[in-house]
């Protein structure tokens, strides 16, 4: 693993945030292969499950074991999705090291993804953090502000309410609060005047960029995001992922893209190119009926090309 200093960093979320998304249940010991696949390219930081009840999603049934076992993986940052304080509590019980909460700046989104209002999502975020502070001082929090560019259930969606929520969650104790483009709605220039709005409101609290490629428009606004300051990108190798309760939200960036753009511009990711790739075997191998994307896999990378990660 790299553990050279960064100028950028790529929180892989394809355990979870793809896995999620597929009907294919992959097999603990092949998310383990995966992981240590990424680990290995210079990953630093990944989330590996969302702790939420089997039945709704049996594609997470095994994420307390899916934790501990990442977290045998020196350095390596392990992070976890909860929607609410019972998945809190078992996540820090596994032993991660950062939550990450999903809140909708969509009204009913958050109705649909965690059947909460806004205002009720502002007060499990409160709950969570308050379990932290007694029992995990050292857990991280981050309050994602979900649907932040639009929504396909409801439409268009306020800046201002995604900014009044942001500064709800920090309030209630988040450590950070990013934001996401659940459904690829987003431009560049809605990314760079958000991604600004968001830096005003809660300073250096403003978190990742977690954007998705549904309308070819993914790498465009991680890039208009990195010119507004954001230094914290999530993807999603293959770019597997989507949300199983927002109808057409699909493909998270794709890992291997993000990275090849950022080291060919010269800026550093901390991971290795090659290595990343070869990370498609085990993914491919745990779900061999999913087909995988990305163009830099596809065409190799360009001849004489320097990676600015050495």
């Amino acid at each position: 693993m790299n553990s050279s200093p960064t100028d950028v960093l790529i929180s892989e979320v394809g355990p979870r945030d793809g896995l999620q998304s597929i009907k294919t249940v992959m097999s603990t010991s092949d998310k383990q292969k995966w992981i240590d696949a990424l680990y290995k390219a210079g990953v630093s930081e990944i989330e590996v499950a969302s702790f939420v009840p089997p039945k709704l999603l049996p594609q997470m049934a095994d994420a307390a074991e899916v934790v501990r076992y990442a977290k045998t993986l020196t350095g390596l940052t392990v992070m976890a999705l909860v929607p609410n304080l019972k998945g809190a509590i078992a996540a820090i019980e596994a032993g991660v090291h950062k939550l990450t909460i999903p809140v909708s700046a969509s009204a009913a989104h958050s109705m649909a993804n965690v059947r909460k209002t806004r205002e009720e999502m502002v007060d499990e975020v409160r709950q969570i953090v308050q379990y932290r502070n007694d029992w995990a001082p050292l857990v991280k929090v981050e309050a994602g502000i979900s649907t932040a560019f639009g929504c396909t259930l409801q439409g268009l969606v306020s800046e201002d309410e995604v900014i009044w929520l942001a500064e709800a969650v920090t309030t209630a104790g988040a450590d950070e609060s990013g934001l996401s483009d659940t459904t690829g709605y987003a431009n560049p220039v809605q990314i760079k005047r958000l991604f600004k709005r968001l830096k005003e409101a809660i300073g250096n609290k403003a978190g990742a960029a977690h954007l998705h490629n549904t309308r070819g428009l993914g790498l465009a606004n991680c890039l208009a995001a990195y010119e507004v300051g954001v230094t914290s990108f999530d993807s999603s190798l293959g770019g597997l992922g989507g949300c199983p309760y927002a109808p057409g939200a699909s493909g998270n960036v794709v890992t291997e893209d993000l990275v090849f753009m950022f080291e060919a511009m010269g800026i550093k990711t901390g991971i290795n190119l090659d290595l990343l790739f070869q990370a498609r075997e085990p993914l491919q191998s745990g779900v061999p009926h999913e087909t995988l994307y990305g163009m830099v896999p596809e065409a190799g990378v360009p001849k004489g090309f320097e990676a600015a990660t050495k």
